[in-house]
């Protein structure tokens, strides 16, 4: 909105733009610091109000198949879930502010955020109004390769004729596979990956929300460099027109789960449940896609990686062999059970999800 109003109703910003299509350096910096502490006041302000009608409406059953670990978590009993949804309204209304919402990029992210927003709101309606742990794995997984393909197809109708658009770009070495219609289902894998990455992180007090903070600084840069023809070249990134407004809609994001993790970190007063976890999941999977830096997401997201990696190796093993190698999955729950406290462990993840943040930034420039 105003993005708008400042190009078309003062030209003088027309004559600041370097670049036609609303990328130029100084611009779009200043808009994507503007998206972030619009979202972050947002959240903060919101957080008191939404929490006591969460409280009044929505409150946490702790349940999981072990019952050590729901021992630990017994104080977390009624506390309001649900948290997403003052999460993904800041951002959404930070990006309606500063977003170009004529931009493809920008309407393609309002679509993932909300429609996975819906989503996750049906899993956590579900999982509190009955007896159940939610929709069914299946149901869910189902629905979020649809969203996701959506999604894909439409980026690949708007990529597929630009350079390297929607090839597999390798970081290190310069080469890209052409995989055509492909595309679309990879951007699927991506997108439902990530949404289940972050999901499954989503287990300890700002465990997920303080990852991700990380996770979208990263994706903030990869989508303005990728966005910018000069920065691209100098980098030797794949340049993607218009890109750099993804950057703005992910900087609104990580304001508003800066905002939220005021109120979730330990002790939580609130939590995100799903509707928070899938949507913000899978916008960063989306910023990686359209980016086209997928395989140096896989390091930027390691934390969630390895989250997802071992329940898969867990279950794995434990169906062929009859043994757990750890105690709980996912593998923050392993170290809880292991006498570690919940706020060292999360801290610790921090650590190492800032460091991969920077490992994936610095192996832009390898070679």
């Amino acid at each position: 909105m105003v993005y708008w109003l400042l190009i078309h109703v003062l030209p003088f910003f027309q004559q600041v733009e370097s670049h036609t299509t609303g990328t130029s350096r100084v611009y779009t910096t200043f808009r994507i610091a503007l998206a972030s502490l619009t979202s972050f006041l947002m959240a903060v302000c919101l957080g008191p109000m939404a929490i006591r009608w969460l409280k009044s409406r929505f409150r946490e059953r702790v349940s999981s198949a072990s019952s050590e670990l729901d021992r630990l978590h017994a104080c977390k009993n009624d506390t309001p879930t649900m948290g997403g949804l003052f999460l993904v309204m800041p951002t959404l209304f930070s990006v309606m502010i500063w977003g170009n919402l004529e931009n493809h990029y920008v309407q393609l992210s309002i679509f993932v955020i909300l429609s996975f927003a819906m989503l996750g709101a049906c899993d956590d309606w579900t999982k509190l109004s009955t007896s159940t742990h939610g929709l069914s794995a299946r149901t869910k997984f189902i629905l979020q390769w649809i969203l996701a393909m959506m999604a894909g197809a439409s980026l690949y109708q708007h990529q597929s004729h630009i350079p390297l658009g929607t090839d597999l770009v390798s970081p290190v070495g310069q080469f890209a596979i052409p995989i055509g219609y492909g595309f679309i289902v990879w951007t699927g894998l991506v997108l439902v990956s990530a949404s289940n990455g972050v999901n499954l992180t989503d287990g300890l007090d700002g465990l997920a929300g303080g990852c991700s903070i990380f996770a979208g600084g990263a994706m903030i840069a990869f989508c303005y460099l990728a966005g910018h023809k000069t920065l691209a070249e100098y980098f030797v990134i794949p340049y993607i027109p218009q890109a750099g407004e993804t950057a703005v809609v992910v900087g609104a994001m990580a304001g508003a789960m800066l905002g939220f993790l005021w109120y979730n970190c330990h002790p939580a007063e609130v939590f995100m449940g799903d509707t928070g976890s899938l949507p913000m999941g899978a916008m960063l999977g989306l910023s990686a896609v359209i980016a086209r830096q997928e395989f140096l997401f896989i390091i930027v997201g390691g934390i969630f990686v390895v989250e997802v990696l071992s329940v898969i190796i867990q279950i794995s093993i434990y169906r062929t062999w009859g043994w757990r190698p750890l105690r709980c999955s996912p593998l923050h729950n392993h170290f809880v059970l292991n006498g570690q406290s919940e706020v060292k462990v999360v801290t610790r993840f921090w650590i190492c999800g800032a460091l991969l943040a920077i490992a994936a930034l610095a192996g832009l420039k390898i070679l």
